[in-house]
This record gives C-alpha cells, sequence and structure tokens, in this order.
C-alpha cells in the first residue's frame, strides 16, 4: 500500500516537473519562413494589439504552413496569451509587425499555462486565428466574449439614441458581468471589465455610475486574489477600481456641474456616433456601387459565390466554368477592385 502511494505520489510530482505546453497552428501554404510571436500580457489595458515588451518568443512558419511553440518556462496558474503574425520584415526601423498593421495581420488572445496542449485549426472558409482546440477549457472564454461583444455593438447602433444608450448600458453590463461568472475565471472577466471601463468607448459613463452602487467590482477583486493573489494584473485593478470610486464620489457642492458635464458628454457622444454611423454607411454604399459598375455579369457572379464562401471548384461547378477560368476572373477581380484577398472583397461587399 505505501509502494503504490510512493509511487503515484512521484508520478504526479514528475508530471508536475516535466509539464510542458504546447501551442500550434496552420496558417497558409504560401507563407514559409514569415514569423509569428508568442505574447503574455500582465497588464490588460494592454490587450488591444502587440506590445513589444510583450513577445516572449517566436517562431517561422513551415513550407506546409504550420507553426508550433513548445517549452516549459510559462506559469503553472492561467495566464492570457496573444499569438500575432503579420508579413513585415524585422528590420530596426521597421516597428509596423509590433503593431498590427502589416498587410493580412492575425492575432488570437486566449487563456493558457504550462500543462496546455492547443491548437488553432483553419475554419471552414480558410480562416485563420480564429478557432481553439484546447485541454484548458478556459482557453476559448475570451472568443465566447467577443462574440458577445458584437452583439451589444449591434443592439447599440441599431438605434443610437439617447433612451436606447441608457437601456442597452444597463442591460449589457448585467449580462456581462453575469456571463464572466459563469465562466469560472477571473482573467476572463478582466477582459470583459477592460472593454466595459475603456474610457474611449460609450460604456464608460454608465460603468462609473455602476461602480459607485455595484458590489460586483469588489467581488472581482476578491476572485482575482483569491487565484492570482500576487500577480500584477491583480494589483492593478484594485488600484484602479479605487481610484475610480473616488470620481464617483465627488464633494457634494461638485455634483450638480459634475452631473451636467456628463450630460453634455453624453449628448456629445452620442452626437458624433450618428454623424460618423450615417457617414460610414454612405461612404461604403458609394464605394460598392463603384466596385459592382466596374465588374462583367460573370465577375459580379464570382463575387456572389465567394460571399457564399464558396471554394474556386465550388464556384467552377455552380457557373459551369472551368477551374483555371474562375481563377482568371478572380485575378481579374482583384486587379479592378483594388484589393489582394477574399476577405478584402467580403468587406467591400458586406
Amino acid at each position: 500500500m505505501i509502494r503504490n502511494l510512493l509511487f503515484f505520489t512521484t508520478l504526479l510530482f514528475s508530471w508536475v516537473c516535466y509539464s510542458q505546453y504546447s501551442f500550434e497552428g496552420k496558417i497558409a501554404e504560401n507563407v514559409e519562413g514569415e514569423t509569428v510571436y508568442l505574447s503574455i500580457i500582465e497588464d490588460y489595458r494592454k490587450l488591444s494589439r502587440p506590445y513589444l515588451e510583450q513577445i516572449i518568443k517566436k517562431t517561422s512558419i513551415d513550407s506546409l504552413g504550420f507553426f508550433n511553440f513548445k517549452g516549459d518556462n510559462l506559469s503553472l496558474d492561467n495566464r492570457i496569451y496573444r499569438i500575432h503574425i503579420d508579413g513585415c520584415s524585422e528590420e530596426p526601423h521597421n516597428t509596423n509587425h509590433f503593431f498590427g498593421r502589416c498587410e493580412y495581420s492575425k492575432s488570437i488572445l486566449f487563456i493558457a499555462n504550462n500543462r496546455d496542449t492547443i491548437s488553432f485549426p483553419t475554419s471552414f472558409a480558410d480562416e485563420v486565428l480564429c478557432k481553439i482546440t484546447s485541454t484548458n477549457p478556459k482557453s476559448s472564454s475570451i472568443l465566447e466574449i467577443d462574440v458577445l461583444k458584437e452583439e451589444m455593438a449591434l443592439d447599440f447602433y441599431d438605434y443610437p439614441s439617447e433612451a436606447n444608450r441608457k437601456l442597452n448600458a444597463k442591460k449589457w453590463f448585467t449580462q456581462f458581468q453575469e456571463y464572466g461568472q459563469q465562466l469560472n475565471e477571473p482573467l476572463a472577466e478582466l477582459y470583459v471589465f477592460d472593454f466595459l471601463s475603456d474610457k474611449r468607448n460609450e460604456t464608460y459613463g454608465y460603468y462609473l455610475k455602476d461602480l459607485a452602487s455595484n458590489s460586483y467590482y469588489t467581488d472581482l477583486a476578491d476572485r482575482l486574489e483569491g487565484k492570482y493573489l500576487d500577480a500584477p494584473f491583480t494589483k492593478l485593478y484594485r488600484s484602479e477600481i479605487a481610484t475610480d470610486k473616488q470620481i464617483t464620489t465627488p464633494k457634494e457642492s461638485e455634483n450638480q456641474s459634475s452631473t451636467l458635464i456628463w450630460a453634455l458628454i453624453a449628448g456629445i457622444s452620442v452626437l458624433i456616433n450618428i454623424y460618423f454611423l450615417v457617414r460610414q454607411k454612405s461612404s461604403k454604399k458609394n464605394l460598392r456601387n463603384s466596385a459592382i459598375e466596374k465588374l462583367t455579369a460573370q465577375e459580379q457572379k464570382i463575387v456572389t459565390e465567394i460571399l457564399k464562401d464558396k471554394t474556386n471548384k465550388e464556384i467552377a461547378a455552380v457557373l459551369y466554368i472551368s477551374l483555371s477560368t474562375v481563377k482568371t476572373h478572380i485575378n481579374n477581380l482583384y486587379k479592378k477592385l483594388n484589393v489582394s484577398s477574399r476577405e478584402e472583397i467580403k468587406q467591400l461587399f458586406t
């Protein structure tokens, strides 16, 4: 009995000591040699794009379009990581590849630790870095939250009125907070918090109001300290909500002027959003109409099939033309529309 106990104890100890991570994925077969970066994000206010100081490892894409990160130097606790690829060179004067501004730039955020095996397969439409298969059930939490953020954006912009903004703010704050708690991962809740409390977002004003009366934020601090006591993001969060609470409790003599200022800011914000929304829709419609006028009837049919995520072979079968003819039409589309990929065609006509 004691011998068996010692055996299993040794096995468990060995597993912990020799645990290692493996993050692998497929990009494309025509990008051999391009660099893929692995970053760790300890400051949740730096989630929006890659930063030079976050990068901890890099590798190259092989001839079949695959990349792989392996090692045993990550934290045994969950952390937020980013895998990022772009087509820029690494020359000293070229900083674009650190900021996601390169053509064909792709990035994905995920939660992982040193024991995880994670794969990033291409989707059915050949999209890359948008799907996760992991031994860690928390890895895809950020992707799930992003889906919720898209639903929220649609809800806000369908009716950009002040009344709708107030109703949506209350509804979505509650929904995000409840969803974050259901994920049972404080890191995912930090991702939500970063979005809702961002001063650049519509939600910031409501966040300050919610902070003054909602115990959720203190509860999240307790959950962070219970799981990630000494992590820098835990200390940052505690410091931020303490500072923001001071903003929400001004002196009594300042209450009225503060209310007027926030009302003015909210009103201006709504007007600006309405202006840019109308302008964006009008500009995109004009651009789309101009693009259509350049195309032949057959090329328009090709575009229609591309928007349905059809492959070249499928397009050839639907239109009863050869595969080489399809490729010729698509090359002509790229030249006429001044694009270089199917994704850009989709963005232009969607």
